[in-house]
């Protein structure tokens, strides 16, 4: 096999391997999180992270509507129904209308919510630092390029 085909190989093999560990650590790191927020807001509340990221969705572009919701986390207006029903009876969020449309229901959080709004914008923050002190070992040129294979990975899975 010549080089082109190997080095192919290793980096098809090197990318399954990403994506494995990846899971197995958003896993952890997804217990352990869940675990610090039931701690704070009550063991008697469950919480998962599609509620979580509802909560950030509607934490970041509140008021917002159902529809929205829906169509910023890739889930079905029915699904989010269901999610945002099970945070308003949690406390986590409330409904509003707007002024000029009465028919319309739009959510807003409330200050538990803002709580688990900062929690997760805490999580955010802590990856991200964790990325660019990963990243800070390699050049501007190798940052490029990789930024390019990045881009160019996520058209590939669109």
């Amino acid at each position: 096999m010549d080089a082109i085909k190997t080095n192919k190989a290793a980096i098809h093999e090197c990318f399954i391997q990403i994506l494995q560990q990846k899971e197995q650590y958003e896993s952890r790191i997804t217990g352990s999180y869940l675990e610090d927020i039931r701690k704070i807001i009550g063991a008697e509340f469950s919480l998962n992270m599609t509620e979580l990221h509802t909560i950030a969705c509607i934490g970041e572009q509140e008021p917002i509507n159902v529809t929205s919701i829906a169509a910023m986390l890739n889930l079905s207006k029915g699904n989010t129904s269901k999610v945002t029903h099970k945070l308003l009876k949690a406390g986590w969020v409330r409904k509003a209308q707007l002024n000029d449309n009465k028919k319309e229901v739009y959510f807003r959080l409330t200050p538990v919510g803002k709580k688990l709004f900062a929690l997760h914008d805490e999580l955010h923050a802590k990856e991200a630092q964790r990325m660019t002190e990963f990243l800070g070992k390699y050049t501007e040129a190798e940052l490029e390029f990789t930024k390019r294979l990045f881009g160019d990975l996520v058209d590939f899975y669109r």
